[in-house]
């Protein structure tokens, strides 16, 4: 099977979820409504959280199927991959960057266009899993695992082969900046895709970014499911300061 055919399948089945995640959504919230145990509120957050999550799971199983079956798919770069110790390396190191370039971009929004930290999404998505935890599965597994494959290595890769590293690189992380839906907050998004893309590159592994992108997405659930307790320990923190002060 040719690669554009390849991609084609993979996108419109990337596609096919997402939307199919928004349909099952309302069944499911019916489903869940017959608990006379949850709210309204509840009974919702666990259609989106179940809708998500099956239809992320299915996803994941079609991309099996179609990536496995084309030898060499994952080679689109010249040389020898990095080894798969330097691989979870640079993993870790492009979590760290991701972070990072995010404070930065995070900066430039407050300061140059006035733009509020914070994201609706994260909000929305962590208020969820307080109340159906199955969603952190599709948060931390299944979003990093199906992302990297659409935008570093479909998008990004397919790009890089007919063009160079830099306009491949902005290219896929302006796309993936965009279908998060949160324009206000483009540059945020895509510091990480741009970290992601050269990770990519670096070790010649999808791997690597992979692995950045579960550490990422798992880091913002353990702060958001965990804020109230920090807030919380920075006020004690401040007034143990201002007693010894």
């Amino acid at each position: 099977m040719k690669n554009w055919k390849i991609y084609l399948y993979l996108i419109l089945t990337y596609i096919i979820m997402q939307l199919a995640s928004v349909a099952l959504a309302s069944p499911l919230t019916q489903y869940f409504n017959g608990d006379a145990a949850l709210s309204a509120k509840e009974a919702k957050y666990h259609g989106f959280a179940w809708s998500l999550f099956t239809t992320n799971l299915l996803a994941a199983i079609v991309f099996y199927i179609l990536f496995f079956r084309k030898k060499n798919f994952f080679k689109i770069f010249d040389g020898k991959p990095a080894s798969i110790g330097m691989t979870i390396v640079w993993g870790i190191i492009s979590f760290f960057l991701a972070l990072f370039g995010q404070m930065i971009a995070g900066m430039i929004e407050m300061t140059l266009f006035g733009i509020e930290p914070g994201s609706d999404n994260t909000a929305l998505l962590s208020d969820i899993a307080k109340v159906s935890p199955i969603i952190i599965v599709s948060m931390v597994i299944f979003a990093p695992l199906l992302e990297e494959l659409i935008f570093r290595r479909i998008l990004f890769g397919g790009l890089y082969q007919k063009t160079n590293f830099i306009i491949a690189a902005m290219i896929s992380a302006l796309v993936f900046a965009v279908v998060h839906n949160e324009l206000e907050h483009t540059l945020i998004y895509m510091a990480p895709a741009l970290v992601f893309s050269f990770v990519y590159y670096k070790t010649k592994r999808l791997l690597a970014p992979i692995i950045g992108h579960f550490m990422m997405n798992g880091f913002v659930v353990v702060i958001q499911l965990n804020y109230d307790k920090i807030m919380e320990l920075q006020k004690l923190q401040q007034s143990v300061i201002a007693f010894f002060q």
